[in-house]
This record gives structure tokens, sequence and C-alpha cells, in this order.
């Protein structure tokens, strides 16, 4: 438990945030439809998804079981059934598992398909580039074809079992000192642990959370922080593997924030929840630590898609997390998605930690988290004071695999002037993609 005379409150007042009612300018005639625009849009947006669907089951189908493979015709009968039921049923099995429903038995389903169905798409179109060097090598069609679709499927298949080893075992530590200028000397040492993105959900890991609990403890932290994420589904959903939270121990605070997925399943739940298993909710509000007569502001904004989400009093505020504190102390700002560096960085902030990328969580989708997030992992520079730490995450949302995307739990060292500096590691990057060169350590137990 959190020592409360450690804690002292800068803003125990959560901020008053938008009014939650939107008021219409003009209202709509009863039955009067949407603008054809708007409808046009929607049209084009399921077209869209449609095409996407299609082409992740076709691409696979077609370099397991048609691309000139010459099966024998119970084979390719059998491979196109199952091809067609995943394809028509895993739409359904979607709004079954994770819309109003929420069963459960349907998203377990539903997401192993996803991550099977990704896997093969991304294997099948690199090997439309082995294609083309079997053709350089003047390989026959039927045995070209054989072997591109016996590589595909070994691979894949070898694939799918490590990546669902990796979801399911309790995260390696990372270990990485970061040099905080503006820190104080009584704080040099800090040690701070990150947990994020742990997303309790359809597959009840219970037992996995109380090992991910001992394994922070086992880090005698100063600090502990849950960058949101917590879980999929409700507080009353989730109770069981959430509650080995509650026996999470640190010598100054324990903070939590949300994540954009409790924005689906009650946020303010889940606050309340943290706040009954000991943890200090940073809901647009900050906590000062004081540690060898130095001081460390702890704050932490709502997720970026709060205000979204139509609870009254959500959004993401740094003036509201900020209020009360002295901009002479060093800041350590909580914010899931590592977008929000921008608005630290604008705002002096010294730290900011973050989860939501998962690394990617299955290659090669990493690539496509950069067209949103500023980092996928790793600690940046953003800006002349503010360093962003981005974790793996230590769980997995949707398909339960993790595929060259480790999850970790983080093991952050606060050093003050003077000591190691970050911008020695390797193996981190700043946010334009230069190295650091430092020194991180890995525990893969």
């Amino acid at each position: 438990m959190t020592d409360s005379e450690s804690i002292r409150s800068e803003s125990d007042l959560r901020s008053p945030g938008r009014e939650s009612e939107s008021v219409e300018a003009v209202a709509r005639p009863e039955g009067a439809s949407t603008s054809p625009r708007r409808s046009l849009r929607r049209r084009l947006g399921g077209a869209v998804v449609l095409l996407v669907l299609v082409m992740l089951f076709f691409l696979p189908w077609w370099t397991l079981f048609a691309s000139g493979v010459d099966w024998p015709f119970p084979a390719f009968l059998a491979g196109t059934v199952v091809f067609a039921c995943w394809l028509v049923s895993f739409p359904f099995l979607m709004a079954a598992g994770h819309g109003h429903r929420r069963a459960d038995r349907a998203a377990r389903v539903a997401d192993s398909t996803l991550g099977v169905i990704w896997v093969l798409f991304t294997w099948s179109a690199l090997g439309g580039l082995v294609h083309l060097v079997l053709i350089g090598l003047d390989v026959g069609g039927a045995d070209r074809a054989r072997i591109i679709a016996v590589a595909v499927a070994v691979v894949s298949a070898g694939l799918l079992a490590w990546g669902h080893h990796e979801a399911m075992r309790v995260p390696g530590v990372k270990r990485l000192d970061v040099h905080v200028p503006r820190l104080g000397g009584g704080l040099d040492g800090t040690r701070v642990v990150v947990l994020a993105d742990t997303h309790f959900g359809p597959i009840d890991r219970a037992d996995w959370s109380a090992r991910v609990t001992e394994a922070v403890n086992a880090l005698d932290a100063d600090i502990v922080i849950h960058a949101g994420d917590i879980a999929d589904g409700t507080p009353a959903q989730r109770r069981e593997q959430s509650a080995p939270l509650g026996t999470i121990r640190s010598r100054l605070a324990k903070v939590y924030v949300t994540g954009n997925h409790e924005y689906f399943g009650e946020a303010q739940g889940w606050l309340d929840r943290m706040a009954e298993l000991g943890w200090e909710p940073l809901h647009n509000r900050n906590v000062v630590v004081e540690r060898g007569g130095d001081l460390l502001v702890l704050a932490g904004v709502d997720d970026v898609t709060a205000e979204s989400s139509g609870l009254a009093g959500h959004r993401a505020n740094l003036l509201g997390a900020l209020a009360g504190a002295d901009p002479d102390r060093p800041v350590l700002l909580v914010a899931h998605q590592p977008k929000y560096v921008r608005e630290a960085a604008a705002a002096g902030i010294d730290l900011q930690v973050s989860g939501h990328t998962h690394g990617g969580q299955i290659w090669p989708f990493n690539f496509l988290v950069r067209l949103d997030q500023p980092v996928v992992h790793g600690l940046s520079r953003h800006g002349e004071r503010t360093q962003l730490y981005t974790s793996r995450g230590a769980g997995f949302w949707g398909p339960p695999f993790r595929v060259f995307a480790p999850s970790e739990i983080t093991l952050l060292t606060l050093r003050s002037v003077g000591g190691p500096s970050a911008a020695d590691r390797s193996g981190d990057t700043t946010a334009d993609g230069t190295d650091f060169t430092a020194s991180t350590g890995d525990d893969d137990s």
C-alpha cells in the first residue's frame, strides 16, 4: 500500500472538464435522413472495411490452396470451406465478442482468428517476393507454388505457437536509467516501475495477473505506474483478474491513468476500482512525492479519447493535471498514448511515461502504429527538455499473440545531474529515429 504520508496532493479536486451534454444548433425533423455526404462516407468506409477483410482472407487462401499448388481436390475443397466459413463468421463473432453483448467466448474465437489471419496474410505477402526469386531460379510452376505454400504454412504455424507463448508469459523486466536534469539529488536513484496495457480480458488470466504483481513487487519500487488499458470489459467482468493489483507495493506512490480501452467499459468504474485497490487515480490531477528532501510532481491525464466518450469531466486536461504544481519542480507525467508528448513538450514536462502501442504486438503492425504515434517503444527526446518512455506493455489486446514485440515490465531509475546520462544509452531512439547509446538490461524471466 502507498504510504499516505509520502504523498501530498496539490490538486485533489478533479478538473471540471467540459459539459458532457451536447446541444444541436438545429433540431433535425423526425424521420429526416443524414446528409448525403455523411451517408456517402459511411458507405465508402464500409466498402473499404469489406475490401480489407476480403483481402486478409483471400491472399492466404490463394497462397495455400489456389495458386497453382495442384493439391488433391479434397484438400483444396477442405481449405476453401474453412476459409469461407472463417470469412463469413468473423464479422458476427467480432460483433458478439466486442459489441454490446461482450460475449467472452465469441471474443476469444474472433480474436484468435484475427491473429492467425494477420500472420498468414503477412507471410503470404512475403511469399509473393519468394515467388519472384523462384521464377528467376527457373523453378517449375507447381513446385514453386508448393514450396511457397508449405513455407508460409510452416513459418506461420511456428510464429503463432511462439507468439502465443510470448503473449501468455510473465513479461521480462526492462531496466533503464533516465537522466532528468531538474531532478534533485535526494531523488537520484528513485525506482519507477511502469506497468501498462494489462488488458485483462476474455481469456481468464487471474493467475498471470498474480505472477505479474509478484514480479513487480520483486523490483522494490519507490513508485509504481499503471499507464492505462487495464482491461477489456467492465470492472465487474474483470474483478478477479484485477484483484492482484491490490497487492502491489511501493514506498512512495502507486498511480494510475485511464487508457482508451477503459472508455469502452466504464472508465469511471475503473478509476473507482483502482482506488479501491489502493492506487492513486491521476484523473487530470497530481500528487507530490518526497525523497531525500527533494520533491517530484507525479501528474496524470485522461486518455486523449476520453472527451469523445461523453463522460462528464473526462478529457485529457494537462492544465488541470498540473494545477497547483510548483513550476520549478520536475514533473513525471503519465499519459496513456505517446502522441500526447506534443502537449507535454510544449508545457516543459521533464518525463512522460506512456504505453498503448504494444510495440506493434504482431509484426509488421508496428509500421502501422508508427503512422499514428511518434514512437512505438523505448526512450525518446522531444524538444529541449522532455523525454518520453513508451512501454511495449505487459499484456495484449485481442489476438493472444506477440510476434517480434515482447511484453515488458519496465524499471526506470531516475538520475539527477551527474548520474549516468540517458543520452549515453544504446538501443533506444530519439523522436527522429537516431540512436541513443546506453546500456539497457532485459530480464527474460
